[in-house]
């Protein structure tokens, strides 16, 4: 059975925590502080153990990374030895200007500073671009919210890939690790359409072909 840790114990961490276990995964959170992120859980996430990220991601084929941006390269550092694991990023560089402004770091994004700071573990980027809503339940009117992964490690993008379907995305591969950068503004995108756009957050991006 797939294990998961999520790295992080907010909103978009417990968003995707609950979606992993209607999914049937096994998911622990690793946090700074277990206790007092423990109290912030809902009933849903009840029983859902709240570690310390070294015991979170021992023993964890994949590593969701839900902290803020500017924390990402630390909290992974700080996350034990996560060689030959999957790391996937799920944070975005950003910050606000009358509306969401992408602010990436000097490598071109996140999880290419991650893919730098740490070349012995497999990143992928995904799960960035629309709000813990999605995140927690994919379900549009006509079928479920769009999942793109970009990684350069062909092997770990077909596993989160996987995963994404498994728990009711519908994933696609969305090229190499240089294309974080595009899913990062993307997220920019349904940010503004979200907030400042009016559309509001019960929204996310579908691939649809002509009838």
């Amino acid at each position: 059975m797939t294990t998961v840790a999520i790295l992080g114990a907010g909103r978009v961490a417990q968003a995707l925590a609950g979606r992993l276990l209607e999914a049937r995964v096994v998911v622990r959170l690793g946090a700074r502080d277990p206790i007092a992120a423990g109290r912030t859980l809902p009933a849903e996430l009840t029983g859902v153990p709240v570690v310390p990220p070294p015991e979170a991601t021992a023993g964890a084929e994949i590593v969701l990374l839900a902290v803020p941006a500017g924390a990402a390269v630390a909290a992974a550092r700080a996350a034990g030895d996560l060689t030959g694991k999957v790391l996937v990023d799920c944070t975005n560089p950003l910050r606000w200007d009358e509306g969401p402004v992408w602010a990436p770091p000097r490598e071109g994004s996140v999880a290419q500073a991650l893919a730098q700071a740490l070349p012995a573990v497999a990143v992928v980027k995904g799960f960035n671009y629309f709000g813990a809503e999605i995140q927690r339940d994919p379900r549009l009117a006509h079928g479920p919210a769009d999942a793109f992964f970009a990684g350069d490690d062909g092997d770990a993008k077909a596993l989160v890939l996987d995963l994404a379907t498994r728990m009711g995305f519908r994933a696609h591969d969305a090229g190499p690790l240089r294309n974080a950068a595009l899913l990062e503004s993307l997220a920019v995108l349904w940010i503004h359409l979200a907030s400042v756009g009016g559309v509001g957050r019960s929204f996310a991006f579908r691939l649809e072909a002509r009838a």
